[in-house]
């Protein structure tokens, strides 16, 4: 699929308003939740920094509460080009694998650096929507956790039509499970992960756009009547929640699939063959196995290149 989703010239967004550069904090001065919507954690991943740029140019502004919106990664970002734009997904490391503290206090790596930079906006948000987009076409996924009360969120969202409830990745933790929003006695701590689409697919920032706007009204920081006209698209017919049960690691690079998959096919008999990895055959483990978010664009040794889930039970 081509690369159709513009560029967006971030000259006076990345200024941002605060000490923090690409950061913006707006304070309503009155009592309500603290939302952080961000965008770049990726370089390479658009939408979600058309999203930020537009509603900065809205000029909308919570009523209660408090507003942070981050475009996170811009020295990735500043290395976008389009006929190599998977090489401008992070620096020197995937920033949305370096959040624990761990890490973070060892800022080895320009993306670790960012990170630490972003990490006292991150501290200080009750709710955070992450907004990113995917390697492949496809349908979009709203990224839960493990945690009943983002699963819950994604409900009353009522968007996208897929949840996928995930526990993360084994080389790092993500933004959207640090410090409260992975801890369970934290109940007020809600926070949300969007892939909005194809990377390069315009389609995508209009998902971005619908999904920032339903965050903010859900958290109450602005009234549903601030929202931008057009922004706001139907409400999914019905949302389907998938939990994922394993992920295929890639052992090396002698990883291939039996078919071009899209991603969000079910697989009806337990053994079906997905693909194979140094000539042995990878098979769903259980009967109506759905495959989410396959792709070999970023393969190498240690990389997952696709989930595996069945329908949601709780």
């Amino acid at each position: 699929m081509d690369f159709t989703l513009p560029v967006p010239d971030l000259a006076a967004e990345r200024l941002g308003n605060t000490d923090t550069p690409g950061v913006w904090h707006f304070d309503s001065g009155l009592p309500g939740r603290a939302l952080m919507l961000s965008a770049l954690v990726h370089g390479n991943e658009l939408c979600g920094a058309w999203a930020l740029k537009d509603l900065l140019a809205a000029g909308l502004r919570p009523r209660r509460g408090r507003l942070t919106l981050a475009f996170c990664n811009l020295p990735a970002f500043d290395r976008f080009d389009l006929a190599r734009h998977d090489a401008s997904r992070f620096v020197d490391e995937d920033m949305n694998r370096v959040w624990s503290a761990e890490r973070l206090d060892q800022p080895t790596s320009s993306d670790r650096r960012r990170a630490a930079q972003l990490r006292p906006w991150v501290e200080r948000a009750d709710w955070l929507l992450d907004l990113h987009s995917m390697h492949e076409p496809g349908a979009p996924l709203l990224l839960t956790g493990v945690l009943p009360r983002n699963i819950a969120l994604a409900r009353r969202l009522k968007a996208p039509q897929h949840v996928i409830v995930d526990a993360g990745h084994k080389d790092g933790v993500r933004m959207r499970d640090f410090a409260q929003f992975g801890d369970p006695a934290r109940d007020a701590a809600c926070a949300l992960l969007i892939e909005c689409g194809f990377h390069g697919d315009p389609a995508a920032r209009d998902v971005a756009r619908d999904m920032v706007a339903r965050m903010l009204v859900a958290s109450d920081v602005v009234d549903a009547a601030d929202i931008p006209a057009g922004w706001l698209r139907p409400d999914a017919t019905a949302q389907r929640v998938l939990e994922v049960t394993d992920a295929v690691v890639a052992p090396s690079m002698d990883v291939t699939f039996a078919q071009p998959w899209q991603g969000l096919e079910t697989l009806e008999k337990a053994g079906s063959v997905i693909g194979w990895a140094d000539g042995r055959a990878i098979v769903s483990p259980y009967d109506r196995c759905t495959l989410v978010m396959p792709s070999l664009r970023q393969l190498k040794p240690g990389v997952t290149v696709v989930r595996l889930a069945r329908d949601y039970a709780g």
